[in-house]
């Protein structure tokens, strides 16, 4: 899918944020991404990968974070 598909897509699903995240990473003011792993982007499998793809071509490092849920039990008894 080129970049002007990919587009178009995603305004007519209406993703504006995932538009201004790829305009943020055209200007070069998004230079890392992070996401869950098991999470992704966008719901939609296909169309997160192509964004990923996108957004790697424009120079973004894409980062996967995993939830750990002992160090957010220790977080919540710290407070």
């Amino acid at each position: 899918m080129t970049k002007e598909e990919l587009m178009a897509v995603l305004e007519e699903k209406e993703l504006t944020d995932v538009i201004e995240l790829i305009e943020d990473a055209e200007s070069g003011d998004l230079e890392e991404l992070e996401l869950m792993e098991h999470l992704g982007l966008l719901m939609d499998p296909e169309l997160n990968r192509e964004v990923l793809q996108l957004l790697q071509s424009l120079g973004v490092t894409i980062t996967y974070v995993r939830y750990d849920e002992e160090e957010d039990e220790e977080t919540e008894e710290e407070d």
